[in-house]
């Protein structure tokens, strides 16, 4: 029985090159894009399933996973990669803008985990793997708004973890750097000219297949240029001065 992966942003960029990758494997692949020629016309190449829907919509995350469990009966895999940058300027704000970079960043990860999850269960339990950046980890000033949505999509991982881990779902997340993908198509000249190297989409595919299988359970891997990617480590919170470990809350 085939291994079935379900992959949001798959058209182009780190989605496609995890789509590939996947599919070099054996891994059966349904790819979800706005960009609906796009996805057509990779999954015509890994002969996989696609759907042209925005993640922003609760709908895009069901209608897909109807289309895994249609085609394939199940569901192992998930990589909810879709994600658009900020550009948000909050002296002249874009309402429009920021609720769509939010619902694509944000919402679409929630909608997405919620509405894999019972097929994923269904199927003995997997992994979900959702693409962060390392803007998700430090401040990046250059894209306020984006570095908060990815700094929100690394707490919903580290949060989800333990429960998901119950219940033989694996969650985590890849960080990584600048990546040679259209979301920085406009900026490539300046990254060239400045001789700071990209990440290339293959690099962050192979750290995406070994997040999938990395035995912690909310694991952040940091992905950049000419490293090995690596699990990032959070300094601990001082707790009450007793001692105290807070109530559980199940």
């Amino acid at each position: 029985m085939s291994t079935v992966a379900l992959i949001t942003g798959a058209a182009s960029g780190i989605g496609a090159a995890v789509a590939r990758r996947l599919s070099a494997g054996g891994v059966k692949c349904v790819l979800v894009d706005m960009d609906g020629e796009g996805a057509e016309r990779l999954a015509k190449e890994l002969d996989g399933a696609w759907l042209a829907a925005d993640v922003s919509t609760e709908e895009a995350s069901l209608e897909a996973v109807a289309l895994a469990e249609q085609r394939y009966g199940r569901l192992d895999l998930v990589h909810l990669n879709a994600g658009i940058s900020g550009r948000v300027d909050l002296a002249d704000f874009d309402l429009a803008r920021y609720r769509k970079v939010v619902g694509v960043n944000m919402d679409g990860v929630v909608f997405g985990v919620r509405a894999t999850m019972p097929l994923l269960l269904r199927s003995g339990g997997g992994a979900i793997v959702v693409t962060s950046s390392l803007a998700g980890l430090a401040a990046f000033s250059g894209d306020p708004i984006y570095t908060m949505t990815k700094h929100a999509v690394v707490g919903l991982v580290r949060a989800l973890a333990e429960p998901l881990a119950a219940q033989n779902v694996r969650i985590g997340a890849v960080c990584p750097g600048f990546t040679d993908t259209p979301l920085v198509a406009d900026a490539r000249e300046m990254f060239v000219n400045a001789g700071f190297p990209l990440l290339n989409v293959e690099d962050v595919a192979a750290a995406v297949e070994s997040a999938f299988y990395a035995e912690t359970p909310g694991t952040l891997l940091i992905v950049q240029p000419g490293r090995q990617p690596v699990p990032y480590r959070y300094a601990g919170v001082p707790g009450p001065a007793g001692g105290q470990r807070p109530p559980r809350q199940d």
